[in-house]
């Protein structure tokens, strides 16, 4: 598997850096976010290191498939029941900050968002 040594997300999956994990398989791990934007705020990430999603190829549809499926069940066992929200911020412009995909799911009540 495709791994960069320099890629913060790579080294959580090698298990160099901590995180507070939700869900391991063969090709992804998804963690909380150290600084979340909502009270259940996730990343998914591919275990291969593939810098964003501008640079996915055809042979990454079933990897991208998995992450979509996956989101949610996972939101539905974090307590999400009233929706949630999926980012991925592509390139530099998109406002992806570090180069190795990753999908953001954000859900729960948000006392300060406007009824």
């Amino acid at each position: 598997m495709s791994h960069d040594p320099n890629c913060i997300f790579c080294k959580i999956v090698a298990d160099q850096i901590p995180s507070k994990k939700v869900h391991e398989d063969e090709d992804l791990l998804v963690f909380h976010d150290i600084h979340p934007w909502a009270p259940v705020h996730i990343l998914l990430i591919p275990k291969l290191h593939i810098a964003s999603m501008a640079d996915l190829q055809p042979e990454h549809a079933a990897l991208m498939g998995k992450m979509t499926v996956l989101v949610p069940q996972l939101m539905k066992q974090l307590g999400v029941t009233n929706g949630f929200r999926t980012v991925v911020n592509t390139g530099s412009d998109g406002g992806q900050e570090v180069f190795h995909l990753h999908m953001h799911a954000m859900g729960g009540p948000r006392p300060w968002a406007k009824g």
